[in-house]
């Protein structure tokens, strides 16, 4: 059935995908209050919205583009590589990967839960290899449909274990780049508590550790979702050596992406659990 979905996702123009996206998204938060109380808790704690109507707008925009990440997901999984790159309007800084490159020592893309995070694994591993670190859903056919939707061109996954992290570290060996989505809650054991907007949540080091141990370039990559099923907008910032050294850091970095385009961020995503509100 989710096969199925995927590929009629995959066969629609975009801006249709997207408009039932932002439905699905309204009737998601309908039925799960909890969901819809848990982005608007975040979405406040963040200060990004002080004005009480400003904020109102904005819960709505989002619940509006949570649902599209999740459709658009499906519809990217189910096409074919040609299709999803088709849908990438421009990429912006696409110039410091050959820098990066030219180090020899790899690099290390962090993609928070923002705008179309599927798209740019795509991009890159379009052009060259690329290792991404998943976590595998409970259901085995979704896992199915994933590891084949994501694995396109030169992308290979990795999962969230030992033999994950020992394949990230065989590809920036080899001065190829690896994908991680920063904003992960980590397992425990294998995580700090450090703050984003304020407050705690329970981050994780692979990303520090990985870029300390190996020196690798750590780019942050963004997939903008333009309006009305345009396509999306690649955005690439490479930061400086260093820049991830700690989780405090990591989680800085990430919060400094999110507030470029803060309604396109799944604020329902409990990072916070375990702590008070």
């Amino acid at each position: 059935m989710m096969r199925l979905i995927a590929k009629i996702l995959a066969m629609l123009p975009l801006r249709v995908t997207h408009a039932i996206g932002a439905v699905i998204g309204w009737l998601f938060h309908q039925l799960k209050p909890k969901a819809r109380a848990m982005l608007a808790q975040n979405l406040r704690h963040s200060g990004l919205y002080p004005d009480e109507a400003e904020f109102n707008r904005a819960v709505k925009q989002n619940i509006a583009h949570t649902g599209k990440s999740l459709i658009e997901g499906f519809a990217i999984w189910g096409s074919s590589q040609q299709r999803a790159l088709s849908w990438i309007k421009a990429v912006k800084g696409e110039a410091q990967i050959d820098e990066a490159l030219a180090r020899g020592k790899g690099i290390i893309f962090l993609t928070p839960h923002m705008g179309c995070f599927e798209i740019t694994s795509i991009f890159y591993g379009s052009k060259h290899p690329i290792t991404v670190l998943y976590r595998p859903p409970r259901k085995s056919e979704m896992e199915a449909l994933i590891v084949q939707g994501r694995s396109k061109g030169q992308v290979k996954l990795a999962q969230t274990n030992k033999a994950g992290v020992k394949a990230l570290l065989q590809a920036l060996s080899k001065g190829e780049a690896v994908g991680i989505l920063p904003d992960q809650t980590a397992n425990k054991g294998e995580g700090e508590w450090a703050p984003v907007f304020g407050r705690p949540a329970y981050t994780m080091v692979l990303a520090s550790k990985l870029a300390e141990k190996t020196d690798a370039a750590v780019i942050m990559a963004f997939g903008e979702r333009l309006p009305k099923g345009q396509g999306f907008v690649i955005h690439l910032h490479r930061l400086a050596q260093g820049a991830i050294a700690t989780p405090a850091q990591l989680n800085a970095a990430v919060e400094a992406q999110i507030r470029q385009c803060p309604l396109q961020y799944i604020w329902n995503y409990n990072r916070h659990k375990g702590v008070g509100a």
